[in-house]
């Protein structure tokens, strides 16, 4: 597998830009069910499952980035909100300079096309009743309702060829194709409108392990022939390494580490991004031994306060008990929310 970091780390422009991102999902969604007795006294409580949590994040022109986390820490509920599939609680959302989370849908259309997600489970983001030529067709035909048929065809028989699927196959259903294939084909679906941004929401975990280097190759050709920008997300960072130019680091919802590929595996500065990092499997010395976190994830439901981390964290003081980090400059690019890296305590 190539590694892309390098050639795109120049990248300049900020083609996405988030800020104070949040997203609750309510547990209690009627009036009674928000109703309790406690203290012998009804009170009414609503609870929410805060799975984004004051997100800031820029997404440069032309970069790679990748969001990485355990299950759980709402990477991929980030990609929905900025997808427009969830409605963010709090914050914006800017593509190309323009705020888009608030548009009505007739004035979001136009960043329908120019913003394309790929999904995670090729056996069900696949229509098993559509043929892999109306597959192709149908997201063009809603776009661009004046295409002719003979240029329809051409179009699809060049985006399948462009990702290794042979067009002799376009009147196939997905039953027909293995994952691998069947994650080709919406890859191809997502490029048969020509988009600048493409989502990717974890697209290989599906996949077998010798099939995975195939469709990440052929997303990467992809980005270098049409100049895409892709938000990645994944928890797989032996993956990040080689595909990703920035990585922006979550944990229960927000940004804990925002820094260049390189910069990060090298150097990670986040004491949680330093567990992640150990915990890769390695035939090498060339990297630390395994950090083992102690304690246990807190719910998202009630989070704790200060430093969602600091329950887990060896270097956690006073202050990271009661105050929230905020994402601040170190040196190398990176950006890190943690008391011990701003006050020197944490290397």
């Amino acid at each position: 597998m190539t590694d892309m970091s390098e050639p795109y780390s120049q990248a300049t422009g900020e083609l996405l830009k988030i800020r104070g991102l949040s997203k609750a999902f309510p547990l209690t969604k009627g009036f009674l069910e928000q109703l309790h007795f406690e203290g012998g006294r009804l009170v009414r409580r609503r609870e929410s499952v805060k799975a984004i949590n004051g997100v800031d994040l820029d997404v440069k022109r032309g970069e790679a980035l990748c969001v990485v986390g355990e299950s759980g820490c709402g990477k991929s509920t980030v990609a929905r909100v900025v997808m427009g599939l969830l409605e963010p609680t709090a914050g914006s959302i800017q593509y190309d300079g323009e705020r888009i989370d608030n548009l009505p849908p007739e004035r979001l259309l136009p960043y329908r096309r120019k913003m394309q997600m790929i999904f995670q489970n090729p056996y069900a983001s696949l229509n098993p009743r559509l043929t892999v030529k109306q597959t192709l067709e149908e997201p063009m035909r809603f776009h661009n309702p004046g295409i002719g048929n003979g240029e329809l065809k051409d179009k699809v028989r060049d985006v399948m060829d462009s990702v290794g699927v042979d067009p002799s196959w376009r009147d196939r259903f997905p039953h027909e194709f293995s994952g691998g294939q069947r994650q080709r084909i919406s890859i191809a679906r997502a490029l048969m409108v020509d988009p600048e941004f493409i989502v990717a929401d974890e697209p290989i975990s599906a996949l077998d392990v010798s099939i995975q280097a195939q469709v990440l190759n052929l997303m990467m050709d992809a980005m270098e022939q049409r100049a895409l920008t892709y938000m990645f997300i994944t928890h797989d960072l032996s993956v990040v390494e080689h595909f990703g130019t920035r990585v922006a680091v979550m944990y229960l919802g927000s940004l804990c580490e925002l820094a260049p590929t390189r910069t990060l595996f090298e150097t990670p500065r986040h004491p949680y991004t330093k567990a992640l990092i150990s915990a890769i499997p390695k035939l090498t010395q060339g990297r630390p031994g395994h950090i083992k976190l102690i304690g246990e994830v807190p719910t998202p439901i009630n989070l704790p306060a200060g430093c969602f981390f600091h329950n887990r964290c060896v270097y956690a003081d006073d202050r990271c008990k009661v105050e929230k980090p905020v994402l601040h400059t170190v040196d190398g690019g990176c950006r890190v929310a943690c008391h011990g890296v701003q006050e020197g305590r944490v290397d």
